[in-house]
Formats: C-alpha cells, structure tokens, sequence
C-alpha cells in the first residue's frame, strides 16, 4: 500500500467571494497542511483523512491568480477565526474523510467513487484523477450547505464566500 501525506502530496481549497461588495473581498487558496491519504498497490482502493485544523490561507487570489501580500495579518486572522470556528466548526468536526468504493482506469486517468464525511455528514463524492507529470490530479467542487456547512457571510450579506469551493488534490503516480 501507498501512503501519502503533505510532505508527498498536495490538497488545495480554493474558496470564491461574492455580494454586492466582493470586490472589497478575495478569493481565497487554502492548504491542508496534515493528512494521510492510501493507495491500495493495485489501485482498486483509496482512503484518506485531512486534519481541518491544519487549513490555512496561502495567499488571495485575483482574476484566478496568486496574489502573495494582498492579505494583511489582520485579514488573516480574521479568515482563520471565521473558517475554523464559525463555518467549519473545527473543534466539533475535526477531520473530514474519504473511502473508495469503487476505483476503474481508463489509459492513465482513474476514475474514483466514494463518499467523504465532512462536517458530520457523508456524501457521495467521485472523481477523475488525470495525469499531470509526475502526479495524478483530481479537482472536485464541494458545495458547502450539502455537508451542512453555512459559508462565511458579513452582516446583512453584503460580502460572502460562495456556496461552492474547489478541492484539488495531486499525488505522485502509483
């Protein structure tokens, strides 16, 4: 069995602003930092487990590029706060999971189908891992109220993060 973690592999959040005030916002990109991801040695099954307290900004993002320095330490901490304590609820809802039930190839893509508990919820969830170099990469849109999760909004609405974020996970080829 494969085993993978942060030092071998990468997860992404990417989160997206919106309201009648997002431009005073940014989208955001987030890393989960802890996690531990098995790969059967055939490949016919997947598992993996991320530690939500180990998420944390990268940078903002505009017009879907880096934008290093454009977060203050303030809008950092202020990020961190809401994320782990108002939307994600970290401390009640640790880690999220994913366990394969079903794993085909198609040439050098897998195809993944599952389900992934977040938030106490489990949901299905499958992907398409496509070959990148050296990596297989899976982007998956989650869409936050289906795991029962309220995304970040500012009074009466006016900024908010939309429903929907972009998980991106890349790991070495078996």
């Amino acid at each position: 069995m494969a085993h993978h973690d942060a030092s071998s592999a990468e997860c992404l959040v990417f989160a997206f602003k919106d309201g009648v005030l997002s431009k005073l916002g940014h989208d955001l990109k987030l890393r989960v930092g802890r996690f531990s991801m098995d790969v059967a040695d055939d490949a016919s099954s997947v598992s993996a487990t991320f530690d939500l307290a180990s998420l944390e900004v990268v940078c903002a993002r505009v017009n879907g590029a880096d934008a290093p320095g454009a977060l203050s330490r303030g809008d950092l901490t202020k990020i961190h706060a809401n994320l782990y304590k108002d939307v994600l609820e970290v401390k009640k809802h640790p880690e999220a999971r994913f366990t394969s039930s079903r794993v085909t190839r198609d040439g050098e893509a897998y195809r993944v189908e599952g389900a992934l508990r977040l938030h106490g919820t489990e949901r299905p969830l499958s992907a398409t891992l496509r070959p990148e170099g050296d990596r297989l990469v899976a982007e998956v849109e989650l869409h936050q109220p289906d795991f029962g999760i309220e995304p970040f909004r500012a009074p009466l609405g006016v900024l908010k993060v939309k429903p929907s974020v972009t998980v991106r996970v890349a790991a070495p080829k078996p």
